[in-house]
């Protein structure tokens, strides 16, 4: 897995924007809010997502995995080697990331999503 295999799992999520933060975080948006961090310049790459309250437990004890600097008590779970999963489980933690920030999105913010 690289950054672009991630990039292509959310590029087929409806509404997801990319944007670079903080510099050289490549993050992936739904209405504005981020639900992927990347670091694409770090080597290994690593990536930040959310979660939800049961699998942060879970994840966090997996070797690689621990909360997310910043945005733990959020239910975001850091990764330090993409690599560390393959790509049926990114794409169901993308999806389920994705899904989590897209459930607290205004209704006219999920409206025009929803168009496009």
């Amino acid at each position: 897995m690289d950054i672009s295999d991630l990039q292509s799992i959310c590029n087929e999520l409806p509404g997801t924007t990319e944007d670079i933060k903080w510099e050289d975080h490549l993050c992936f948006n739904v209405g504005g809010k981020m639900y992927l961090v990347t670091s694409p310049d770090a080597i290994p790459h690593t990536a930040s997502f959310k979660v939800t309250d049961e699998d942060f437990e879970l994840l966090c004890a997996k070797e690689g995995f621990s909360p997310a600097p910043y945005l733990a008590r959020y239910k975001w779970v850091f990764i330090n080697d993409i690599s560390r999963i393959g790509s049926s489980e990114w794409k169901k933690l993308i999806k389920q990331s994705y899904r989590l920030i897209h459930a607290k999105l205004p209704t006219k913010v999920k409206k025009e999503i929803a168009a496009l």
